[in-house]
C-alpha cells in the first residue's frame, strides 16, 4: 500500500496483534476503508527491536499490524470483526502452530474509544457463547511501535507461492473474503 501521513486529520490509527503479522497484512491490506498496513512489534521495552530479537521472546514484543484507515469509510467495530474471524482469540500466546508471547492476540489502541468499542465487541463475543472458551486478548495503550524489516512488508503479496503463505495465510484471506465479502476493496 502506499505510504500515508498518519498524522493526517481524516485517518486514524489502530495496531493488533494476531500471530504472524504477515497474515493480518494480507488481510488488511484487502479491507475496505484501510489507508495503509504495514507490520511492525509493539508492546515490548526494548528499542528498535529486530525481528530476530522479536522472535527470541526476550523483548516482550508483540508482532503487530499499524492499520491506518478512514473512519469515514470502515468503523473500529468492523475492523474488529474481522479481527476476531481470522484469528483465535482464545489460545494464549500462540496461533496455530506460532507459538511465543510474540504471537498473542492483542488491541493495541490510540485513543478512548477504540479502548471502549474493544472492550465492548470483547464483552459481546464472550457473551455469545461462540467461542470454545475465554478471550485472552490483551487490550493496552500502544507502546514503543518499531516498523519491522523492509522484507517482512507486503510478504504475502511478494511471495504467495512460499509454504508458509500458502498453507497458512492464504487461507485466512479466503475466510475474510467469503465472510466479509461487502468488506474486501474492489480491484
Amino acid at each position: 500500500m502506499n505510504p500515508v501521513d498518519p498524522h493526517n486529520a481524516a485517518t486514524e490509527t489502530l495496531y493488533l496483534a494476531g500471530g504472524c503479522f504477515w497474515c493480518l497484512e494480507a488481510v488488511y491490506d484487502r479491507v475496505e476503508g484501510v489507508v495503509d498496513v504495514e507490520s511492525g512489534y509493539a508492546n515490548g521495552p526494548v528499542r528498535q527491536p529486530s525481528y530476530e530479537q522479536v522472535c527470541s521472546g526476550d523483548t516482550g514484543h508483540a508482532e503487530v499490524v499499524r492499520l491506518v484507515y478512514d473512519p469515514g469509510r470502515i468503523s473500529v467495530r468492523e475492523l474488529l470483526e474481522i479481527f476476531f474471524v481470522i484469528h483465535d482469540p482464545t489460545t494464549l500466546n500462540r496461533q496455530g502452530n506460532d507459538v511465543g508471547t510474540q504471537y498473542r492476540s492483542g488491541i493495541y489502541f490510540q485513543t478512548a474509544e477504540q479502548e471502549r468499542v474493544a472492550r465492548e465487541v470483547i464483552a459481546e463475543l464472550e457473551a455469545s457463547g461462540k467461542l470454545p472458551g475465554p478471550v485472552v486478548t490483551e487490550v493496552l495503550p500502544v507502546d514503543n511501535y518499531w516498523p519491522a524489516e523492509a522484507y517482512h512488508q507486503d510478504y504475502f503479496a511478494n511471495h504467495p507461492d512460499q509454504g508458509y503463505c500458502a498453507f497458512v495465510v492464504a487461507p485466512k484471506v479466503e475466510k475474510f473474503r467469503k465472510t466479509f465479502a461487502n468488506r474486501v476493496r474492489p480491484g
